[in-house]
C-alpha cells in the first residue's frame, strides 16, 4: 500500500494528464524486412493526438511472444524518434535493436515521443513552456504516452502481456526506469547510460547536461532517483552505465546503487538487480549489448 501511495504521489507531480481511455490503432502498412516484419502504426491516444509507432516481430508463425517497449533516445536528434528502433544510432551497437530483439524471439514497439520523429515541428523549449503554462509537464506527458503504449500492447493478440520489458538508452533509459516505476505491468526494466540522480546534478552544477524534457517541478523536494527506482522492486532491473559518462555523474550512480542493492539483497533477489559500470562514455559498448541480451534471456 505504501508503494502505491508513493506511485500516486509521483504521478501527482507530473502535471495534468488526460483520462486513460482505450487506445485505437491504425495500421498504415506492413513491410517484410530481411529478418522481421515491420508494422507502421498510428495510435490514437485518448483522441487527443495521433502518435506514430513501429511494431516489429519475427517472421515465424508463433502466435504469442514476449514484447519490448523500446524507448528512443534524445541525442539532440529530433528527426529519428521511433526510427532508432529500426535504423539504430551512431552511439548504439549494430545490429539495430529491431534485428536484435526479433532475432531473439521478441517483438518490440517504439513510438515517437513529443517533439521527435513525425511529431516534431516545435522546439523542445516551446513544448516545455506551453505545457508548464497550461498545467502539464513535458516529462509527465511522455510517460503518459508510454503507459498508453503499454495499454495498446496489452490489446494485441500476438503479445504475452505478462512478459513485457521496457528498454532504452539515454533519454530512453530514463523513460524506461520511470515507466517501470509507474506501471507494474512492466516485468523487466533495462536502461543504458541513464542512471541520473537529480540531486547530484544540482550539487555538481550539471543540470544543463540534460535538456528541458526531464525537469519536473518540485521533484527534488519529495523524491530521489533511488526513491523512484525503488518502485520497480522486486522486478528485474538492469542498469548499464559508462564510468566516463558526464551525463551520469559517478557520485549519483553510486548513491542510487547504495540504496537499491540492499533492497534486492535483503529479499534474496540479488540477481534481479544489476548496475554495471564500464570504462566508457555516453554510448553503448559491445559488453553492454551482451549484457542486455543475457538479461532479457534470463528474465523475459
Amino acid at each position: 500500500m505504501e508503494k502505491q501511495s508513493k506511485r500516486e504521489q509521483l504521478l501527482s507531480l507530473l502535471g495534468e494528464m488526460p483520462d486513460r481511455t482505450p487506445v485505437e490503432a491504425y495500421t498504415l502498412k506492413i513491410e517484410e524486412r530481411e529478418s522481421f516484419l515491420l508494422e507502421t502504426l498510428v495510435l490514437s491516444i485518448n483522441g487527443v493526438e495521433e502518435v506514430p509507432a513501429y511494431f516489429v516481430k519475427p517472421k515465424d508463425k508463433v502466435k504469442k511472444r514476449p514484447v519490448v517497449l523500446f524507448q528512443h533516445s534524445h541525442g539532440g536528434n529530433f528527426i529519428d524518434g521511433k526510427e532508432e528502433l529500426v535504423s539504430g544510432a551512431h552511439y548504439l551497437q549494430a545490429p539495430s535493436y529491431a534485428k536484435e530483439f526479433t532475432s531473439k524471439g521478441y517483438s518490440a514497439l517504439a513510438i515517437d515521443h513529443t517533439g521527435f520523429g513525425e511529431r516534431r515541428g516545435r522546439t523542445e523549449s516551446e513544448i516545455f513552456k506551453e505545457m508548464l503554462l497550461t498545467g502539464k509537464v513535458m516529462w509527465g506527458m511522455m510517460l503518459y504516452d508510454s503507459m498508453c503504449a503499454i495499454d495498446y500492447l496489452c490489446t494485441r493478440p500476438d503479445v504475452l502481456r505478462d512478459r513485457l520489458a521496457v528498454f532504452g538508452m539515454s533519454m530512453g533509459g530514463l523513460l524506461a526506469w520511470w515507466t517501470a516505476a509507474l506501471d507494474e505491468r512492466v516485468s523487466v526494466c533495462i536502461d543504458l547510460c541513464a542512471q541520473v540522480d537529480h540531486h547530484t546534478l544540482i550539487e555538481t552544477n550539471n543540470l544543463d547536461r540534460h535538456s528541458f524534457y526531464y525537469y519536473v517541478p518540485s521533484l527534488a523536494k519529495y523524491f530521489t532517483a533511488a526513491d523512484i527506482q525503488k518502485l520497480i522492486f522486486p522486478r528485474p532491473h538492469l542498469s548499464l552505465v559508462g564510468k566516463l559518462d558526464h551525463l551520469t555523474p559517478a557520485q549519483g550512480v553510486h548513491r542510487i546503487q547504495k540504496e537499491l542493492s540492499p533492497m534486492y539483497d535483503a529479499a534474496s533477489l540479488k540477481e534481479r538487480y544489476q548496475l554495471v559500470g564500464l570504462n566508457a562514455g555516453h554510448f553503448e559498448t559491445a559488453v553492454m549489448r551482451h549484457e542486455v541480451t543475457r538479461f532479457l534471456k534470463k528474465w523475459l
